[in-house]
């Protein structure tokens, strides 16, 4: 019998402003990091040692990945001048953008199984170009995939998908639709069984007060959200709702493994304060794993390495053991 193989991970710093490379030094020097997958880091050599400076840390390189050891593929396009910390800029999204295409390049050759990238900041990516509503977009693009995306927040065993995510809340109602939402319940399902739950169990969350009220605070529970339910329970997927969003995560969250909510702020805000300096984002639906802390780029604490890697130690292991399913399963 042969060994199954080691998952291939290509790691970014993220937004250079941000505490993004810092985190990604401390990942490295942990060793757990390299004892579980094959580490390719995408920097410039002085990006990194600055990082680890700045974290207190020293990262273990070689020129072949092993146990103890990541490898640096530094393809000398470090900017000459250095890109302002703590601030937006179009050099810092530029930047960002050239090493999350070079791991996009990676994964659509074969190289790679999963991308692990440090903290983004939207701005500064929409400074220097991606004019995509988000970095998820941008990588189905990049990718050529076509299928249903949707971010993914992981914590503590529990999943969020969204059926709208970065659009403003006046738009939100209007992209409620049943096909929509039977879409992002199928996409949490199938993403559950990939990381080795067999029958998952998955809520939906209302969009109106009250979950509507019977249609006397809105109708999209009526016409919209329960009718893609049951088109999903059709299916045989283990689903129910919708249940109004002010309760769904205080009183019912440990009876699913997967909510899905319908906007942004409805997931986010409860995942966050379940878990802050936990919780993982995954860009869901694409044909190689994705993964990033579900945290910011912390301006206001750059440089001062006291950055917590607890997200970030999530999102590596997360992709880890997601490939690694894939990998036994092949």
């Amino acid at each position: 019998m042969t060994a199954t193989p080691r998952p291939r991970i290509a790691l970014t710093l993220g937004d250079p402003a941000g505490i993004g490379p810092e985190l990604a030094a401390k990942l490295l020097a942990r060793p757990e990091t390299t004892a579980t997958a094959d580490v390719f880091v995408l920097a410039d050599a002085a990006e990194l040692a600055a990082a680890a400076a700045i974290a207190g840390v020293e990262v273990p390189l070689a020129d072949a990945p092993s146990v103890g050891f990541a490898v640096l593929l530094d393809d000398n396009s470090c900017p000459t001048e250095a890109i302002p910390a703590q601030q937006v800029s179009v050099e810092a999204g530029a930047r960002a953008i050239h090493q999350l295409t070079r791991a996009l390049a990676m994964a659509n050759a074969g190289e790679i199984d999963a991308i692990v990238f440090t903290p983004l900041n939207k701005t500064s990516l929409k400074l220097a170009g991606m004019n995509h509503e988000d970095e998820l977009r941008w990588f189905a693009h990049e990718l050529g995939y076509t299928g249903v995306t949707s971010e993914l927040n992981v914590l503590e065993g529990l999943t969020t998908a969204r059926v709208t995510s970065h659009i403003p809340l006046s738009e939100v109602a209007k992209n409620i639709t049943a096909p929509r939402v039977t879409a992002a319940i199928e996409l949490l399902n199938l993403t559950l069984k990939g990381s080795g739950l067999d029958a998952p169990r998955i809520g939906v969350a209302a969009l109106n007060p009250h979950g509507g009220e019977n249609g006397n605070f809105g109708r999209e529970e009526i016409d919209e959200i329960a009718p893609g339910v049951e088109a999903a329970q059709a299916q045989g997927i283990n689903v129910q709702g919708p249940f109004p969003s002010d309760t769904i995560f205080a009183a019912k969250r440990n009876e699913f493994d997967g909510i899905v909510t319908m906007y942004h702020d409805q997931g986010q805000i409860a995942m966050k304060l379940i878990g802050f300096d936990k919780g993982v984002t995954i860009q869901g639906g694409l044909p190689v794993v994705i993964s990033t802390p579900a945290h910011g780029t912390a301006f206001d604490i750059v440089g001062k390495g006291i950055a917590g890697t607890g997200a970030t130690e999530h999102a590596f292991d997360l992709a880890v053991g997601v490939v690694n399913q894939k990998l036994q399963s092949a």
